[in-house]
């Protein structure tokens, strides 16, 4: 039976062909991506950012990326951006740490995809709890959202991506 989140409801009612995939809760981006049988690019973290005074946004980062904040300032012509908290990523989206995604938040907050999904055949994404995991093409992915896809990213030497 299909885990029931609010992402897994949301998708759903979307009308886009997804699969649930459902795994052990991972320790890191590329033992996720293992675990689903993805290459490590097609992982999506979603990163919530603060705009302003409840303002926010979600950033859909790929794996061996990370966000580059010139690039995702330019993009949402603001000077300042901020990263909550985890007490207020989870106000906010309905969601804790590790399980946030666009899917089923709280509220719908917009969405920026990096451009480097568009490449891809399928992504994954969080599906609201961990170890549950929504996988649909990138097209789907960005009109169910409204998602703007930009060159917010850069390679994340750290993770060995690039």
């Amino acid at each position: 039976m299909e885990p029931d989140t609010p992402a897994t409801r949301a998708i759903a009612a979307a009308g886009v062909p997804y699969r649930v995939v459902v795994t052990e809760p991972a320790r890191s981006a590329e033992e996720s991506a293992e675990l689903q049988a993805i290459e490590l690019a097609a992982l999506l973290r979603t990163i919530v950012v603060r705009r302003g005074e409840g303002d926010y946004v979600f950033v859909l980062v790929p794996g061996g990326r990370r966000f580059d904040w010139p690039k995702l300032r330019a993009i949402l012509g603001v000077s300042r951006l901020s990263l909550p908290d985890a007490e207020e990523a989870r106000s906010v989206t309905g969601y804790e740490r590790g399980t946030i995604t666009p899917f089923g938040s709280e509220r719908a907050w917009p969405v920026v995809a990096d451009a480097s999904v568009e490449s891809l055949e399928r992504v994954a994404i969080g599906g609201g709890a961990r170890g549950v995991n929504l996988h649909l093409a990138p097209s789907d992915l960005v009109a169910v959202l409204g998602a703007t896809v930009a060159d917010v990213t850069q390679p994340d030497e750290k993770a060995g991506g690039g």
